[in-house]
């Protein structure tokens, strides 16, 4: 048992948290509460604000107002590598790679804030086992693979040094089914390891078959949180709005 989870208190907790991109706000004072070990589903339609509260949380973008604790500290200030040095594991929309370094110049690149030197060709090792194609492209420039192996390396470079908390926004965006089914393969590996999870997820059913809990946003606000099993109709409300409750 982790100590958040013996001291009783959340890994993730989100206090107020406020987006804006100058006058435009993006989120309006959400809460949110994670512990340690499960996985929460963060759904909405496009423009919801799922994106703005993945990179508040991971530290990607600062927020207006609010406060971010991980693991007891108030983590609302930190930069986006130190929270990483902490254990917030961040793959962004996009998937973040370095296009013109190989697969595992990308793996090292990850790894040298999360592992220490003598451990790090046994944690590329592993990524490579996770993602078998990958140890084939090892020598390839990542911005020459596919998409949907560009994704499998943004995962891999965080699983290979499994995180205490990992931030995954839209993983499967262009994906393929098969390579969907990877994905969420492999996200299932991570938190059956004990990754806390953050997911925000276009394939609403494919993330509350993985989540725990739910939180669906609209227009930058909270409209439902609860048990992922009990998400069905709020889905359907954060995503369609009133037409979602015919």
């Amino acid at each position: 048992m982790s100590a958040d989870a013996t001291l009783g208190r959340p890994l993730l907790s989100v206090e107020g948290l406020t987006v804006a991109y100058g006058d435009a706000r993006a989120l309006f004072g959400i809460d949110l509460s994670l512990p340690a070990g499960r996985a929460l589903a963060v759904l909405g339609a496009n423009g919801a604000g799922k994106s703005s509260l993945a990179g508040a949380v991971a530290g990607a973008i600062a927020p207006r107002d609010g406060t971010i604790r991980f693991a007891g500290d108030d983590v609302t200030s930190w930069s986006l590598h130190r929270r990483s040095r902490a254990g917030i594991a961040y793959v962004p929309e996009g998937r973040g790679i370095f296009p013109h370094l190989s697969v595992t110049e990308n793996l090292r690149a990850m790894l040298r804030y999360a592992v220490p030197k003598g451990e790090r060709a046994a944690a590329v090792a592993r990524a490579v086992e996770t993602f078998p194609v990958l140890g084939e492209r090892r020598h390839q420039a990542a911005g020459t693979l596919s998409g949907g192996e560009q994704q499998m390396l943004a995962l891999a470079r965080v699983l290979a040094a499994p995180p205490r908390l990992l931030v995954a926004d839209e993983m499967s965006l262009g994906l393929a089914p098969k390579l969907v089914d990877v994905v969420f393969e492999a996200l299932a590996r991570a938190r059956a390891a004990g990754v806390t999870i953050l997911l925000v997820e276009q394939f609403a059913g494919r993330a509350l078959d993985l989540a725990d809990d739910t939180l669906v946003l609209r227009q930058g606000r909270v409209v439902w949180s609860g048990p992922a099993a009990e998400a069905g109709t709020a889905v359907a409300v954060g995503y369609l709005g009133d037409a979602g409750r015919e």
